[in-house]
């Protein structure tokens, strides 16, 4: 951990973040941060913590791929039952899927199987890893759990949401990367929270409202080859596998956040905000909420093991030392994270969703920033600066389980990858 950090944020006696230096990866590569991606101090209160390097994860990826070979191999993909995946060899993939138009249908988990309809308590069982819960909305303190954060001074309302139960699956992944290489992509404007405002979506923190997706800027970021795919979300240990195995009910890791919103949107959702997210890890804002960890009862319980979320509990030394002590799953990192749900239904939050905390890190919509009050249906969508992450993950550090708590927040370039970023998706109600 960067010594200097450390001690302002000892002298803040609040949680700190990891420095992001998760010394369980082969890879010498560090992250090469874009424009955007300035370091803050992570703060709850209304900044986040950010790094300009992390050994991981290998380097961000600009998303421009120069290897276009027009083909995909159909056990590039694991799929070869529903989609023409051009494993014929000639002409562009055809994926059988152009994207989703009807709001809240996901696509991901049609074809059923592994990591798409075998999710459930204990990391496997027969329910859909596409199950969305129900959020009802109302007004809480962001970043407040009572106990390692009691500042009340950022307030925000959020609106009823669907949050997906399961961080997304390289199951449901499989078939997202088969549409992108087939020619999808989502259409400009597409991902906003269309049941506010009038189809408009979320309220801007800097004024108007949620813009979507950046067909004109973005389209170029998303990958257009198997092997392309394969190189980036497999980097560093990551979860993807070239073809389906053992992996599909583990959460995707290693996407960008553009990979990330675009699954979202052609998975007929969007990302969720940061302040949707918080809302729902804390259970509300109610007598039950404000949690200091999702399954927190009370509310102020503190407490947390193994049997709740899949992390590394707090140890001495560098991140490389840090290994000798691995995450609750047992590896590191070949074993972690482990399958979505594993620690369900001890670990779920308030409103049914697993490994809110632990596991893999979430991203969110909004850039990184401090908190803007008066906050109502907000994201904070000002360009340059980093994109929020949240929940922690598994990767051990010398603070870990300090990172789990549901004040704690994160923050990297939108094109960085890391083997413990994941995310999950949010519906309209």
């Amino acid at each position: 951990m960067d010594e200097t950090k450390g001690m302002l944020w000892a002298i803040a006696t609040l949680i700190v973040a990891t420095d992001g230096l998760w010394g369980c990866s082969t890879s010498n590569e560090t992250t090469s941060v874009a424009a955007d991606a300035t370091s803050e101090l992570g703060q709850p209160d209304g900044s986040s913590s950010g790094n300009a390097a992390r050994s991981d994860g290998g380097p961000a990826d600009d998303g421009l791929d120069g290897a276009a070979d027009g083909s995909v191999d159909d056990t590039g993909l694991g799929y070869s039952d529903t989609a023409d995946t051009g494993s014929d060899g000639g002409g562009s993939a055809d994926s059988g899927y152009s994207g989703s138009t009807t709001p809240g249908a996901s696509l991901s988990c049609a074809p059923g199987g592994e990591g798409m309809t075998n999710c459930g308590a204990g990391g496997n069982g027969s329910e859909s890893c596409c199950a969305s819960l129900e959020v009802t909305g109302g007004t809480f303190y962001r970043s407040y759990d009572g106990v390692t954060y009691t500042n009340k001074g950022n307030p925000a309302t959020v609106s009823t949401v669907r949050l997906d139960k399961y961080e997304i699956t390289v199951g449901r992944f499989r078939r997202f990367v088969a549409a992108v290489i087939g020619g999808w992509r989502p259409p400009a404007g597409s991902g906003k929270h269309t049941h506010l405002n009038g189809g408009r979506g979320l309220n801007a923190t800097g004024g108007g409202y949620e813009t979507g997706w950046d067909a004109a800027n973005w389209d170029g970021l998303l990958l257009t080859t198997a092997s392309a795919w394969t190189t980036n979300l497999a980097m560093a240990h990551g979860t993807w596998t070239p073809s389906a195995g053992s992996n599909e009910n583990k959460p995707i890791s290693n996407e960008t956040w553009y990979d990330a919103y675009a699954f979202c949107i052609w998975d007929g959702g969007f990302l969720p905000s940061e302040a949707e997210w918080n809302y729902a890890a804390a259970g509300g804002g109610g007598p039950t909420g404000q949690r200091v960890y999702p399954w927190s009862i009370p509310s102020t319980s503190a407490t947390i093991d193994c049997s709740y979320a899949n992390y590394a509990p707090q140890q001495p030394g560098t991140a490389t030392t840090s290994c000798t002590t691995p995450s609750c799953v047992g590896g590191c990192p070949a074993d972690a994270p482990n399958n979505v749900g594993s620690e369900s239904p001890k670990g779920d939050g308030a409103y049914g969703q697993t490994d809110l905390a632990g596991n893999i890190e979430e991203w969110t919509l909004d850039h990184a920033g401090a908190y803007v009050t008066p906050c109502i249906d907000c994201a904070n969508l000002t360009a340059a600066s980093p994109r929020e992450w949240r929940g922690g993950g598994w990767s051990p550090d010398s603070t870990r389980d300090g990172n789990l708590v549901i004040s704690y927040r994160f923050n990297f370039a939108s094109s960085s990858r890391f083997n413990d970023m994941g995310a999950r998706c949010a519906r309209i109600p």
